[in-house]
């Protein structure tokens, strides 16, 4: 008679991360006899014996911090995609990597690009590919919402208007945007409203993001006040709504896939730019030549691709992608899971919540046996606030280091920052990042503020690293 064959602790995580944490966390070791050891044990469930040994087994290596290690906890290792590790001869096999989405295959895109959507077409950065200061275009992430345009056989011959509440509507080709203006360069955050998506639970619609849905290229164009300024904005302008040239994905011509707007105060913000150029290079396609608004700092909804009219409103702009719960946040928290129609208690996502990376290592990172001191590096940004602290732990949050912080280009740009860490043993460690905005605040733990659309989860970054 056949016997069932049980999976391994490292495949429950890998395929059923729930069951797993309940394998794990649900057995109950010896009992402390009272007192705070007791109180203690209490609080982080089942860390001990044969629990333990099946979780180090299950990452590859002996948890260095494991009495540190917050009971529930789904290991870095078994809870994000990575890369797979090969095993060093004569050492045992690295976790396996959790099933993620394809590699993107487009022209242009570096390989490692992770494809969440084929239609639109959606792809993320891991974090590991986003180590350069300037993100370089072949690196950078994805997003559309419909079809992608059809190609500009003369992009300087392409026009855009801005009309509405002007005095003098303006219309411009992408040439003589280029030749009638004054062009800037800046270094800007371009990111996606929903990036982080994937730290809620229960899960919210949309592309499971994780943080790689972040980019920060120079961009090259006209600040949009300047164009403002030219059409003559009226007393009543207030909002913008955006337009472009990307069809819907039902290819019906009458309806938008996305038309978003802002208040008139950012549009009017000088890193609000017109842009012709990426990286010093007319803007390709696939992310929204030749010409495209970008809206630093707030969603990449706002930064429309493929432009073609810029409408100045009296009010709040009531296009695609405006209303109900579409980049909206509740002002009042909701049960999760609620299924809400965003009527009441929300508002439109304005600044992009505080985030920070680690670019130097991929998670699931395989050092050297012996290693006791690693450099590492990485980003941070918080949208339109500015970036204080960046700090690191190796052991589950009991002690943080400060890292260096570089100074930014300009505003907007995201700040670089790197510095030292210490393993005391070989094993596996988890690498916690967490950054401090200039409002004091720093990252969670826990994605908080629950939204159907899965906006504005910024919980401190981890990886896995396993050493010998």
């Amino acid at each position: 008679m056949a016997t069932k064959k049980e999976r391994s602790v490292g495949e429950l995580y890998r395929d059923d991360p729930e069951r797993a944490e309940a394998e794990i966390f649900g057995r109950k070791a010896a009992k402390p006899q009272g007192g705070a050891e007791a109180k203690a044990a209490s609080r982080r469930g089942f860390l001990g014996g044969a629990g333990l040994a099946a979780m180090s087994a299950a990452v590859g290596g002996p948890i260095v911090h494991a009495a540190a290690m917050p009971g529930g906890l789904i290991p870095a290792a078994m809870a994000q995609a990575a890369p797979a590790q090969p095993a060093a001869p004569g050492q045992a096999a690295a976790p396996p990597a959790p099933q993620g989405p394809p590699p993107l295959d487009y022209p242009g895109k570096a390989r490692g690009l992770m494809l969440l959507q084929d239609r639109p077409l959606v792809a993320e950065t891991p974090e590991h590919m986003l180590d350069d200061a300037t993100t370089p275009v072949d690196r950078f992430f994805v997003r559309n919402n419909g079809q992608i345009a059809a190609d500009f056989a003369n992009p300087d011959s392409h026009a855009f208007v801005i009309d509405g509440e002007v005095n003098a509507p303006l219309r411009l080709t992408v040439g003589e945007l280029k030749s009638r203006y004054r062009a800037v360069t800046y270094r800007l955050q371009l990111e996606c409203g929903g990036n982080g998506r994937s730290q809620f639970s229960p899960q919210a619609r949309g592309n499971q993001w994780g943080n790689g849905a972040i980019g920060c290229a120079e961009w090259t164009g006209v600040p949009l006040r300047d164009l403002l300024r030219a059409a003559g904005l009226k007393e009543t302008a207030r909002f913008t709504g955006h337009y472009g040239a990307d069809p819907h994905l039902s290819g019906d011509a009458a309806r938008q896939s996305i038309s978003r707007g802002m208040p008139i105060a950012k549009a009017l913000e000088r890193h609000t730019i017109v842009a012709f150029a990426m990286n010093g290079q007319p803007i390709p396609l696939i992310h929204g030549g030749p010409v495209r608004l970008i809206t630093p700092g707030w969603p990449g909804s706002l930064s429309h691709k493929w432009l073609t009219r810029i409408w100045i409103r009296d009010k709040p702009h009531d296009g695609a992608g405006m209303g109900g719960t579409s980049y909206r946040v509740p002002t009042v928290p909701i049960v999760p899971g609620s299924n809400v129609d965003g009527r009441e208690n929300f508002a439109d996502m304005t600044s992009m919540p505080l985030r920070s990376i680690l670019t130097s290592h991929a998670n699931g990172a395989r050092l050297a046996k012996g290693t006791r001191s690693l450099d590492i590096r990485g980003a941070a940004w918080a949208g339109d606030l500015d970036v204080q602290r960046v700090h690191v732990s190796t052991n589950f949050g009991q002690t943080w280091r400060a890292m260096r912080l570089a100074e930014p280009k300009n505003r907007f740009d995201w700040r670089r920052w790197s510095g030292a860490i210490q393993f005391p043993t070989d094993g596996y460690y988890e690498v916690w990042v967490r950054g401090q905005d200039s409002s004091g605040k720093y990252q969670p733990h826990t994605a908080g503020n629950w939204n159907p659309q899965g906006y504005g989860a910024n919980s401190f970054h981890r990886i896995a690293m396993l050493i010998g």
